[in-house]
């Protein structure tokens, strides 16, 4: 797996009213809202409510927001593939672990992990996301085989169909999921946590 891709702003700080962060924030909204292909920079501009010359200032254009954007969730997915419980302990401990991260940091990027799982290749920036979609996907599904090759999985289970339904229950939370202010990400993910592993273990 090759390491996480680092975008590099070309804005400059210190324009009064918005920073890149506030910026994308916006504009990460409204993608979500009309569509990237469907948001232009006056659309962006009239949400913002600063000139198409402000956002400049920050930005290229609305390809380097959607670089950004995407970018933010995958490293944030990408950063828990290195985390201790990812790669230490039992296989099928490190695929938990890796589960019960991904959904908590779907929570916490929800917008941005929203706007990750609707690109579909349209541009280069969204066909760089999707490879490296697939490259954590990769990863996920090397977990399962290596859970499976210690006999913690049934012999001969489909590894990426494991990795792909484990994923396609935790990715549609973004389509339901409401941020809640009591603790409501901890029993969303003991629940997927549940669901996945009680059913994946040997027993």
């Amino acid at each position: 797996m090759t390491s996480a891709r680092v975008v590099q702003r070309t804005g400059r700080p210190g324009r009064p009213g918005y920073d890149v962060d506030s910026l994308l924030a916006v504009a990460v909204k409204v993608f979500n809202d009309k569509g990237y292909d469907g948001t232009s920079m006056e659309v962006l501009s009239k949400r913002l409510g600063i000139s198409k010359s402000a956002i400049y200032h920050h930005v290229s254009g609305k390809a380097e927001l959607l670089e950004l954007a995407l970018s933010r969730a995958l490293n944030a997915l990408f950063a828990v593939t290195v985390e201790a419980g990812a790669t230490t302990g039992p296989y099928i401990d490190r695929l938990e672990y890796l589960v019960r991260r991904s959904v908590e940091v779907l929570v916490a990027e929800l917008p941005y992990v929203t706007l990750l799982l609707r690109v579909r290749g349209n541009t280069a920036v969204e066909r760089r996301a999707l490879a490296r979609r697939r490259e954590f996907d990769a990863f996920v599904t090397e977990l399962v085989l290596a859970a499976e090759r210690e006999g913690d999985l049934p012999p001969g289970i489909d590894s990426a169909l494991v990795s792909r339904l484990t994923f396609g229950m935790v990715n549609s939370i973004v389509e339901w999921y409401r941020p809640r202010a009591d603790g409501g990400v901890d029993n969303l993910a003991d629940t997927v946590v549940a669901i996945v592993f009680d059913g994946l273990r040997r027993t």
